[in-house]
């Protein structure tokens, strides 16, 4: 897949996933009333973030990932119709797991 943008330093490019057009209770909700997205999926991502030592910070996310990002965090960017939002590394809040498979710990023999 072709992007035409290339995030730079420690930033990504992130499409937010579509809110939820359902209330809990079942009803449907009008596009005014629903919330802002703050899980988006990656879409690509910068070389990493530049130090003060000089040295470059690789970003902890990859493309595919889903991550969470602040209700109004990142600047929108239009691209083809799409939109899209470009967010610092530091801003991001986490990277959804799927469910069922625990993070692998070292087992080390005492």
């Amino acid at each position: 897949m072709r992007h035409m943008i290339k995030p730079l330093g420690g930033r990504v490019l992130v499409k937010p996933l579509e809110g939820e057009a359902k209330s809990t209770g079942g009803i449907l909700l009008p596009d005014t009333a629903k919330k802002r997205p703050q899980e988006g999926k990656v879409i690509a991502v910068g070389e990493g973030k530049l130090l003060d030592n000089g040295q470059v910070e690789p970003i902890p996310v990859k493309v595919g990932d889903v991550v969470i990002y602040p209700e109004y965090g990142g600047t929108e960017v239009k691209l083809k119709d799409e939109d899209y939002l470009l967010i610092d590394s530091d801003s991001l809040l986490a990277v959804r797991v799927p469910d069922g498979k625990p993070e692998k710990k070292d087992k080390k023999s005492k």
